[in-house]
């Protein structure tokens, strides 16, 4: 039997039908070390109530999908040790063994779509890894982009992936990728990839209005926000490019999922920690627009009915 529980500030927002905006759980287990992973956690939560909406924190307790975390449970989260790394392959096994577990891109979109969340906000999706032609190593967020109806913000893909493979794939799985604000595709750390990003918006409306007609159209799946790093905050591409390859070439033998949080320690250790702070900035960054986008999405659905 599946247990979905919801945090009490996210069960008085659902039943006003008030703007929720999903949070995944991997950057706090796999992304900072502690204390640090539980500050970004709490700042990230109080920027989307600053601007109108309802964090919702997404994680697999004891067996039970949780959407939304008590201040408690956020901090056990972020010291646990063992919680285990989840995608669409595994978010069932996990919930069947009773295990605790942080949820990534794809398992995020999942549970949020299952709690009728449809916007999600995060640090950048996963993709085409480098040298997937003979790896086959692609991330399950990409098909998920294809399958779950959720927005998701995100400040483009990981600059550790091959990014134009990557906007080849969402395309021919049919995933709108929508720049805010610029006409360049984001790489995470940058502004600016030298992508053009396949398509531009810059009112939150206009995006709240293009997730409901992909429901009118009964088109599967969500669209993907490219949300650029605040221009005070990123790295410059000719100085981030660097740390990757060293960083490429020091975890050659890393293999599936820990590809991903090898390679993104080694470039905060090459970077002396500046990683880290773009990185608390572009979530940040992202979980302000994407309180936005569901605000907006908010207002153009009928308020519920709730019987009395």
């Amino acid at each position: 039997m599946l247990a979905m529980r919801y945090s009490s500030e996210v069960a008085t927002a659902r039943e006003a039908g008030a703007p929720i905006v999903a949070l995944e759980s991997t950057i706090i287990t796999h992304g900072m070390p502690y204390p640090q992973n539980l500050a970004m956690a709490q700042q990230v939560e109080a920027d989307i109530r600053a601007a109108g909406a309802t964090p919702a924190t997404i994680a697999v307790l004891g067996g039970a999908i949780h959407i939304g975390l008590e201040p408690a449970e956020l901090e056990t989260l972020a010291q646990a040790k063992d919680a285990m790394k989840l995608s669409r392959a595994d978010l069932a096994v996990a919930l069947a063994m009773g295990a605790t577990g942080a949820t990534t891109v794809a398992a995020t979109m999942i549970c949020a779509t299952r709690a009728g969340i449809a916007v999600f906000a995060t640090g950048g999706i996963g993709g085409v890894h480098r040298g997937a032609e003979s790896s086959f190593d692609i991330s399950a967020d990409l098909q998920e982009l294809a399958q779950s109806p959720v927005t998701v913000v995100a400040a483009g893909a990981k600059a550790i992936l091959d990014l134009p493979k990557t906007l080849e794939v969402l395309e021919t799985l049919g995933v709108p990728v929508i720049a805010h604000g610029q006409d360049d595709f984001p790489a995470f750390w940058s502004r600016i990839s030298g992508l053009p990003a396949p398509l531009r918006m810059d009112d939150v409306g206009q995006i709240a209005r293009a997730h409901l007609m992909r429901g009118e159209l009964d088109l599967p799946g969500g669209q993907l926000v490219a949300n650029p790093i605040p221009e005070p905050d990123e790295i410059p591409r000719a100085v981030i490019d660097g740390w990757i390859a060293q960083a490429l070439e020091d975890c050659a033998g890393a293999a599936a999922k820990e590809v991903t949080p090898r390679l993104l320690a080694r470039i905060f250790e090459l970077s002396a920690g500046a990683s880290l702070t773009a990185n608390i900035a572009l979530v940040r960054n992202n979980a302000r627009l994407g309180a936005e986008i569901a605000c907006a999405l908010a207002s153009l659905r009928p308020a519920p009915h709730i019987d009395g």
